[in-house]
């Protein structure tokens, strides 16, 4: 179990101590029981609302770490009021399946900002794609081939190489570049397993921390919960 979940088993169990108190209170201590009886919600709230609580905590810690893109893994609005960040894997196919969603929330909201973070968990292979992806995005070039490589089918060597070649990334620094990739991408597991993270897609919409395939509707409250 990472932290976060001990943080929020530790916070549960002080919660729900706390509520038992409070209702023994207000009500007297044989009503607890025929309350909680009665309504059973308020466990299930009550574990959102401190889950929601301690993951806004944990965020806080790591922002930089979140918020800041690595040169141009972004897009969207560079100023936006709100920072909607991904953490992805090029063999994820659930990420796949979210890019034309992420171009819909930029084209329909001027002031949304994404950030795109590589977490390679699925193969060897996503790892030699963060690399080529990461250079591309110290050269200015991520987009280009961040759609390069989804639109390429299965990743394969050749695939990143036709991808880098697409977005025009110069490939002859990869070597040298290395390291540096690979530092970023133990920041980004470091992070994820902060947060709890444990599979892709992952986002972060202002405090909240959210997994998996995610329908458009569910991403544009998030981010108007976080506006407000």
């Amino acid at each position: 179990m990472n932290r976060l979940v001990l943080a929020l088993v530790a916070a549960l169990g002080l919660a729900v101590g706390a509520l038992g108190m409070l209702l023994v209170q207000t009500r007297g201590e044989t009503d607890v029981r025929a309350y909680l009886l009665e309504h059973p919600e308020v466990i299930p709230e009550a574990m959102a609302r401190l889950q929601e609580r301690e993951s806004g905590k944990a965020v806080a810690q790591v922002a930089d770490q979140v918020t800041k893109p690595f040169g141009s893994a972004w897009s969207g609005n560079p100023k936006g009021d709100v920072t909607l960040v991904e953490y992805y894997d090029y063999n994820c196919g659930y990420c796949r399946a979210s890019l034309p969603l992420l171009k819909q929330l930029t084209d329909a909201d001027s002031k949304l900002r994404i950030v795109y973070r590589e977490l390679p968990i699925l193969a060897e292979s996503s790892r030699d794609a963060a690399r080529m992806s990461l250079l591309a995005a110290a050269q200015g070039k991520f987009q280009a081939f961040h759609d390069a490589l989804y639109a390429g089918g299965q990743v394969t060597d050749a695939s990143i190489a036709a991808a880098a070649r697409t977005a025009g990334v110069d490939t002859g620094k990869l070597a040298a570049f290395t390291p540096t990739a690979d530092a970023e991408i133990v920041r980004n597991m470091e992070t994820a397993g902060r947060l709890g993270l444990n599979g892709t897609p992952a986002w972060i919409v202002g405090s909240r921390v959210l997994s998996g395939a995610l329908p458009l509707e569910e991403l544009q409250k998030a981010i108007a919960d976080a506006r407000r």
